[in-house]
């Protein structure tokens, strides 16, 4: 699976590693539907930190098509609601 990070690039991620990114993107989920800022943040660096460790990065110049998208380590709390869907960031 072809993973982009928003303003870093593209990582290739085993599919086998979804269950244990999913756990990330439930507290993250839970965290987002009580305002929870601080613990927002700290889950999201989790989850992005997660991806770079298992995935292994796409050269610069590579644009392969992304299954999934995932926002930038800045983004706010507002901005990542908007990209939800109903589980969360990650299918699954």
């Amino acid at each position: 699976m072809i993973v982009r990070i928003m303003g870093e690039g593209q990582v290739r991620l085993a599919d086998s590693h979804l269950t244990e990114l999913n756990k990330l993107d439930d507290v993250l989920l839970q965290e987002i539907e009580k305002g929870d800022g601080p613990g927002f943040r700290r889950t999201l660096e989790a989850l992005l930190a997660k991806v770079r460790e298992l995935g292994e990065p796409l050269p610069d110049d590579s644009l392969e098509p992304s299954e999934l998208i995932l926002p930038a380590q800045d983004a706010t709390l507002e901005e990542v609601r908007d990209l939800l869907r109903d589980d969360g960031l990650i299918p699954g």
